[in-house]
């Protein structure tokens, strides 16, 4: 396929990053750090209810070179941005840096908040997750920093401990009450493995997922509608679901069980939180089921989940668009096993589990369907189970 892209050597994927920081500080960095983007396979919007989520890293993400310096300043360049560096003093608080800077901003406060000595630092990001597709463009730049600040600094902070932290800066700093998932995937996430994740417990196993082997292809389809989750409405689904467990006298959606969804329905006040419920209750099912399956060595067994988990996000979660509605309805009718969309909603990806030798047919099935609706043509391609964070000079 003409539009799967090129996943760099590690040569060329940390030069970019070295070369801007030596012409713009004036000397080598001390270090490249890298951390991954993620495609959800299944769960979710099950994170931040405690429950069980199904991620992978993407071979996409975030180079961070990076260097100490003994000021009391952080300057970073990103670019994917123009313009000169933007500094930050070590004491900056949340409410006081806007736009992509913030997410490195909440990582050093985060970290230093949490009392460890992070200091003058600084830093050259570069990135290749598509911003807005529902990736973990975010998580990435988190992981990537927090990563290099962790190794700089020596602060001796586990990879759990890391992925919470990050977290804490996008809900804390930049505003945005993401679960754990896309923090916990960029740094723990292991190569031809998806992460089952407990959210609650933080507990994981690396579960073998290997598409190629099975002559199939996992297939991102990036939708191009704009991927936006600050304005409010993923806020307002948590608060829904914060809601009615409190109602149901539980800590959590997740310590619902399937079998007791009915009387659980039943003590609900209102249709659309009883759609929020139902949600969350059977994608955690689904989860598990998924898992089995892929334990068993059927993977095409859960094709049928990942189309049941985006009915589901589409009628009861109401987080779907017509982009990503069409293109799970046109990749299915092209001969995908199942497919959903991927991410908080309202925009970005959708994954299709597909035989190798029809990935074309169902893209291009894709591609006219959008063109007839009057789309923005869509992207796509195949995605590989990845590492997680690490060094890569």
């Amino acid at each position: 396929m003409t539009h799967e892209p090129t996943v760099p050597s590690r040569s060329s994927e940390v030069l970019p990053a070295v070369t801007a920081f030596t012409e713009t500080f004036g000397r080598q960095p001390d270090g490249v750090w890298a951390a991954p983007g993620r495609v959800n396979v299944i769960g979710e919007h099950t994170d931040y209810n405690d429950g069980f989520v199904l991620p992978m890293a993407l071979p996409q993400g975030v180079r961070a070179a990076a260097g100490r310096t003994p000021g009391a300043q952080v300057r970073v360049l990103s670019l994917q941005e123009t313009g000169d560096p933007v500094t930050l003093e070590l004491g900056t608080r949340p409410g006081e840096v806007a736009g992509w800077a913030a997410y490195v901003a909440g990582v050093v406060w985060s970290l230093r908040s949490a009392g460890h000595d992070v200091g003058g630092v600084d830093l050259v990001v570069d990135g290749d997750v598509p911003a807005g597709a529902g990736l973990s463009s975010s998580a990435a730049l988190e992981c990537a920093v927090a990563g290099a600040l962790n190794d700089l600094f020596e602060l001796g902070v586990e990879p759990t401990e890391l992925a919470r932290l990050a977290q804490r800066a996008e809900n804390d700093f930049v505003g945005m009450p993401c679960g754990v998932m896309d923090q916990m995937a960029s740094v723990n996430c292991r190569e031809g493995h998806v992460l089952f994740l407990d959210t609650r417990s933080l507990l994981t196993e690396h579960v073998p997922f290997d598409p190629a082997r099975h002559g199939r292809t996992l297939l991102v389809i990036d939708t191009r509608a704009p991927h936006r989750l600050v304005d409010g409405e993923y806020a307002k689904r948590r608060a829904a679901c914060e809601a009615a467990a409190a109602a149901l006298g539980v800590p959590a959606l997740r310590d619902v069980a399937l079998d007791d969804l009915p009387t659980a329905l039943s003590r609900v006040d209102g249709e659309e939180q009883r759609r929020r419920v139902r949600h969350v209750v059977t994608e955690n099912a689904r989860v598990s089921d998924t898992v089995r399956r892929l334990r068993d060595g059927d993977l095409d067994g859960i094709g049928p989940l990942l189309t049941a988990s985006h009915a589901s996000l589409r009628d009861d979660y109401e987080v779907t668009v017509g982009e990503l509605d069409t293109a799970v309805e046109a990749a299915l009718s092209a001969g995908a096993l199942g497919a959903r969309m991927t991410g908080g909603g309202f925009g970005g990806c959708v994954i299709a589990l597909v035989p190798d030798d029809r990935a074309d047919t169902v893209f291009d099935a894709v591609r006219t369907a959008f063109a007839d609706s009057g789309y923005t043509e869509p992207s796509a391609f195949t995605a590989t189970p990845a590492p997680g964070a690490r060094r890569i000079r």
